[in-house]
């Protein structure tokens, strides 16, 4: 038959491995397939989504909060906010399968990354599909809630999502790529609120792209010795020596723009003074990078997580009546 028709799991086989939490068989088209989940295999599906390493899930989630206040302004509808704070979550876990899924190869050779699920073997390459595959399915489901406008713009989102990992393979500027991915959600959020896409909206998704690069760009110098070895391109190959420079001039972009946002939107005090505090931050960043020590590299990436709060913690003051 055409469909496929779950009948009852083997209990034999779960009784003789413990670990086996779910096995599930399916006829389908006189094919017998049967998937499993045990207790490895759920802990190689959450590393392969990093589930336990949310700073780049809050590294989309603050640009997101951002676009919501603004295109409000201030009160965003409850059953938008809770669609797009689940599609960031969803939509990162995707991006860390695709990402993992076209690094293969490269994994096994970068000390930070050889234990990953693909690399290790934990996870199959088929695996990891059909788990990219659910994701992306889950949270077209979730934008299926909103209007067309917003339907139409998540197909480019997903294109974003999926090219960015493959990216390093052609070009130094993959990070541009990123930030664009990252920033969709900007003109997503004033589509889903409004039906438009206004100056603000482009200011803020050119800022976040500037803060992408900026962020990882510090990540990719973690890993910059062993990307030149085996081929990866990024931004930190591409800026060698200039690489804090043109950092830093990026973050001096992304407080213009988001200064502009500002004006053209009347806020007031609280946001210019979170304004201030992410421009200390990223001076701090500066600090802790001019040695170009890996760890301390990986300290500022992190650090940015603290920018995208403070900022959206200055806009949702602003909007607030004292």
């Amino acid at each position: 038959m055409g469909a496929s028709l779950p009948v009852e799991a083997v209990r034999q086989a779960a009784a003789a491995d413990r670990t086996v939490f779910t096995r599930i068989t399916l006829v389908q088209r006189g094919k017998i397939m049967e998937w499993s989940l045990t207790q490895n295999k759920l802990l190689a599906y959450h590393r392969l989504m990093r589930t336990d390493k949310p700073i780049g899930a809050l590294l989309l989630l603050w640009p997101t909060l951002w676009a919501l206040w603004v295109a409000s302004p201030g009160v965003p509808p409850l059953w938008i906010l809770a669609v797009f704070v689940a599609g960031v979550w969803l939509m990162r876990a995707a991006g860390c399968v695709v990402n993992d899924y076209a690094d293969r190869k490269f994994d096994g050779h970068v000390k930070r990354t050889a234990h990953r699920p693909l690399p290790s073997g934990d996870v199959t390459e088929k695996e990891a599909r059909n788990l990219f595959v659910i994701l992306v399915l889950l949270s077209f489901l979730l934008v299926l809630t909103l209007n067309v406008k917003t339907i139409l713009l998540s197909v480019a989102a997903l294109a974003l999502a999926w090219m960015y990992p493959f990216m390093k393979r052609y070009t130094h500027l993959p990070q541009v790529v990123l930030g664009a991915a990252f920033g969709w959600s900007i003109p997503m959020a004033f589509c889903a609120v409004s039906e438009s896409l206004p100056l603000s909206c482009w200011l803020m998704f050119f800022a976040n792209i500037c803060w992408a690069v900026a962020y990882d760009t510090e990540y990719a110098m973690v890993d910059r010795d062993d990307d030149v070895k085996i081929g990866v391109k990024s931004t930190a190959i591409l800026f060698g020596r200039h690489d804090k420079l043109i950092i830093g001039l990026l973050q001096i972009a992304v407080l213009a723009l988001l200064g502009v946002v500002g004006w053209l939107n009347g806020l007031g005090a609280f946001y210019y003074a979170s304004l201030a505090g992410a421009g200390a931050l990223f001076i701090w960043q500066q600090k802790i990078i001019a040695g170009r020590d890996r760890d301390a590299c990986f300290r500022a990436f992190l650090n940015n997580n603290y920018v995208g709060l403070l900022v959206f913690i200055g806009l949702a003051l602003s909007y607030l009546k004292f």
